[in-house]
């Protein structure tokens, strides 16, 4: 899941296109209780950006315990990992394959090498392709449908030279409208 890449974008999204899984049954459900709303919507959330349990809750610790609205600081500090600016830069096509970029070495923040997914970006970090990457045609090919399909407002990129800069965390209107972080705060207060 998750790994298509530039098919989540469509209409032929498998993730997004129906709100029950496929087949003749598909829509006989039981009804889920208020809490295997609140596991489901986390498990979505921890999908989303390829987290842990563990590694999840730590973020959520973090959040917490951080000045502002938990859920919000929770997501921001999700879209401010390496791995999803590196996504939302369109150094690869996907969160996964944005993953195994930074994992395989091929990015710069502030001219050092990182390799850590979730490295913390602050704003104003420089993040780049490593010049030994530059050649790779899934790198470039990701640079490209990311140019033609938009980017996100806090980041800057320049996809000539495979370089960008995070400008700012980003705030709640800027994320994505289809994950409740509500929900998950409500699940881990209990």
């Amino acid at each position: 899941m998750f790994l298509k890449g530039e098919k989540c974008f469509t209409d032929k999204c498998a993730i997004e296109r129906r709100n029950y899984p496929p087949g003749q049954h598909g829509q006989k459900q039981a009804r889920l209780s208020g809490y295997g709303v609140q596991l489901r919507e986390k498990q979505k959330i921890r999908r989303i950006y390829g987290m842990l349990e563990r590694q999840f809750r730590l973020f959520y610790a973090k959040a917490s315990a951080s000045k502002g609205v938990t859920g919000e600081a929770l997501l921001q500090m999700l879209e401010c990992r390496l791995d999803t600016v590196a996504f939302r830069m369109g150094f690869g096509a996907s969160r996964t394959e944005a993953r195994q970029v930074v994992r395989h070495n091929s990015i710069l923040v502030n001219g050092k090498r990182v390799n850590i997914p979730s490295f913390q970006c602050k704003p104003g970090d420089v993040v780049e392709v490593a010049e030994a990457s530059k050649a790779q045609l899934r790198i470039k090919a990701a640079a490209e449908a990311a140019e033609s399909r938009g980017r996100a407002e806090w980041v800057e990129v320049d996809t000539k030279a495979l370089k960008g800069t995070f400008k700012a965390r980003p705030q709640r209107s800027e994320l994505p409208s289809s994950i409740n972080e509500s929900l998950v705060v409500e699940l881990y207060s209990k």
